[in-house]
């Protein structure tokens, strides 16, 4: 009944294979909806486990979980609303030595973690291996999310060429699930085969006034991560 879907776009999500990096906040609206379209591969990737703080936000998680690992409690919720699916489960730090075992051959990158050196290790494998990203960040009530593939966009460090100090961030679960679908819907759309909606776009939403943004964004030819990609 949508414009453009049909059976081939739901095929197309059978066969494809998703990598989110961070099952918290944004990672659990990503990997729910993800899961209830109906990709046929997902890939959970995860170091910490299940807290009580993560429990306002990170539905994917539930009390009697508290002190599991976030990928395993994730599997269990996401397994029982569609058996179809295959999951894999990683639970390990990302870093630049192990992107490349841990996300392969995915066709698409979803960056929901809270932290820029995983964020950078993400994307500095994404341009390497020509692997779009999906870049998703919260602040309290403000969201911002973006899709990210050199040379037709920015990469990550482009629009970050140093990591932000470390900070307590503030977060609420209406924000992370609203803006972690966003993410989803992204995604979604690239690969059903529809031109990326946010290439060369940070879509701001500012949920406590209702208004939703968009800043331009470039590539900075002399980023030394995708700079060289003409």
């Amino acid at each position: 009944m949508i414009d453009g879907w049909g059976e081939s776009a739901q095929e197309k999500l059978k066969n494809s294979k998703v990598f989110i990096g961070g099952i918290g906040g944004l990672g659990s609206p990503v990997a729910m909806n993800l899961t209830l379209a109906g990709v046929g591969h997902i890939i959970l990737c995860d170091l910490d486990i299940v807290e009580e703080s993560n429990l306002n936000r990170q539905f994917l998680h539930k009390e009697k979980n508290i002190g599991i690992k976030k990928t395993r409690s994730a599997l269990t919720t996401l397994a029982a609303v569609n058996s179809e699916v295959d999951f894999k489960t990683i639970s390990q730090k990302i870093t630049t030595e192990n992107v490349n075992e841990i996300i392969g051959d995915a066709d698409i990158i979803m960056d929901c973690l809270d932290n820029f050196s995983g964020r950078f290790a993400l994307n500095q494998y994404a341009v390497e291996k020509n692997i779009p990203m999906v870049h998703g960040a919260v602040w309290g009530m403000e969201g911002r999310v973006s899709f990210l593939n050199p040379p037709l966009t920015p990469c990550l460090t482009c629009l970050f060429p140093e990591s932000p100090p470390l900070e307590n961030v503030p977060m609420f679960g209406g924000v992370t699930t609203a803006t972690g679908s966003l993410q989803a819907i992204e995604a979604i759309q690239y690969l059903i085969g529809s031109r990326p909606a946010l290439a060369n776009r940070i879509l701001i939403a500012d949920y406590s006034c209702m208004r939703f943004q968009e800043l331009k964004v470039s590539r900075n030819d002399a980023c030394p991560i995708c700079g060289h990609l003409r």
